[in-house]
């Protein structure tokens, strides 16, 4: 599994004696074979917080459906302020997106995508949208039986 940090941010938490520092960490986890998870983990230190956020993470994985290293249909998500849109890209044709979106397409290890963000600039939200909307897609079948159905002849009486 391959980790990247999308934010890191301290925070305060205003005190009776004053203000308490902490951190905050987004964190997405990825082996580039499908598989994606992010999380957010606060602690004392940046190293803490990461950990928790990997932790995180490692509890929210989800599998996303791939056909040749593309998405397999259109999506559009929006969760919030957060709104995300995908399209399938030919071959070579590479991951177009810019932000804590491509890091994450490229930890789930899609390789060609068109994706734009609409709507906030906030990475954490943002993450949460593109995972809702990977989440979201359905499997194509490879082959899929239609089956006609026989149409039987209504015995209408003739009219002359």
């Amino acid at each position: 599994m391959e980790q990247r940090i999308l934010d890191i941010a301290r925070v305060t938490r205003v005190m009776k004696g004053g203000k308490r520092m902490s951190f905050r960490a987004c964190v997405a986890l990825g082996d580039k074979k499908g598989t994606i998870g992010t999380g957010l983990g606060k602690g004392a230190d940046v190293t803490m917080a990461v950990n928790k956020a990997v932790n995180q993470a490692k509890k929210h994985m989800i599998t996303v459906n791939m056909i040749n290293n593309t998405i397999p249909h259109e999506v559009r998500k929006t969760i919030g302020a957060a709104s995300i849109m995908f399209k399938p890209a030919q071959k070579g044709r590479g991951v177009i997106a810019g932000g804590v979106v491509r890091v994450i397409l490229e930890l789930a290890g899609v390789k060609n995508v068109t994706s734009k963000i609409l709507g906030t600039n906030n990475k954490i939200n943002n993450a949460r949208c593109t995972i809702e909307a990977l989440n979201s897609l359905r499997k194509v079948k490879e082959k899929v039986k239609t089956v006609k159905p026989e149409l039987k002849k209504e015995d209408k009486p003739e009219i002359k």
